[in-house]
């Protein structure tokens, strides 16, 4: 009996110390939380997309509370989120502006054929890393290899035709898939406006016409068309400052490659002619 007890008590007591200890460094080394964190985290979309720069929701809620970030880098809480952040920092919201992302590439299988066959990992960032950034005739054009659709937390990105487009009813604006392009051909453009230039390439016009048939030639029709001078063209591509825009769609008309898309416009095969430049 001896042989057993003695063995027990020498564990108990063991076990008493190291909980004993344990105890001291929880104390020790405690540290404080701050219950505005989770109720910020509260406050997020809870998509974890990465969208506003850091890891995940718990991180940005940590950042705002403790490094002062801003309040509105959360696209996919929108405006619900910043007025909820506000008011638990005792800050002003500011207003947000609801976006959502569009491939800025018309460069299908069609338009922008292959330069030279890929027999590579059907990754993006891989692909690019070849000659001409890419198999494709237009080195600033879209892959096709869907990393943005491992990126979108939604499910709102597919290919179609070798280009990336995503359903605008389903994104949330969280940039997810702008921030893993490697070609940097996605861009967040404010919801409310409906017009925007599909095309990334800086190649001058007759280099562009023989790598893509609809991409932008810098012909400046658009800028000279546009009243209020919201769009510009720069490095032989049109850009558009929406700040300015007010939706007219002359750009759009104006356009002989019909390279910038307006959603408002008729169905296709409506509209008349492209202008000659």
């Amino acid at each position: 009996m001896t042989a057993i007890l003695i063995p027990a008590l020498a564990i108990g007591a063991v076990g008493l110390v190291l909980g004993a200890l344990l105890a001291v460094a929880a104390r020790a080394f405690h540290v404080e939380v701050d219950e505005r964190i989770e109720k910020i985290t509260g406050c997020l979309s809870g998509a974890n997309c990465g969208g506003c720069g850091y890891a995940g929701c718990s991180a940005y809620a940590s950042a705002i509370v403790n490094d002062g970030a801003p309040i509105d880098r959360c696209s996919a809480g929108g405006q619900a989120a910043v007025n909820s952040i506000a008011e638990i920092m005792g800050v002003e919201a500011t207003a947000v502006e609801p976006v959502r992302a569009v491939v800025m590439c018309s460069g299908t299988h069609e338009n922008a054929p292959d330069s030279y066959d890929y027999y590579g990992i059907a990754d993006c960032l891989a692909a690019s890393k070849l000659q001409g950034g890419g198999h494709k005739s237009c080195s600033y054009g879209c892959l096709g290899y869907g990393k943005c659709i491992d990126a979108c937390s939604e499910g709102g990105i597919s290919i179609v035709d070798g280009v990336a487009t995503i359903d605008g009813s389903a994104c949330i604006g969280c940039g997810s898939c702008k921030n893993v392009c490697p070609k940097h051909i996605i861009e967040l453009v404010p919801k409310k406006y409906k017009i925007y230039v599909k095309c990334k390439s800086c190649d001058k016009g007759p280099a562009m016409k023989n790598k893509c048939s609809v991409g932008c030639i810098g012909c400046k029709l658009c800028e000279k068309a546009c009243p209020s001078g919201a769009i510009t063209v720069n490095n032989f591509l049109a850009s558009i400052h929406y700040s300015k825009c007010t939706q007219c769609g002359l750009c759009a008309e104006k356009c002989p490659r019909r390279i910038i898309v307006n959603e408002n416009a008729p169905a296709a095969g409506t509209e008349g002619p492209a202008e000659a430049v």
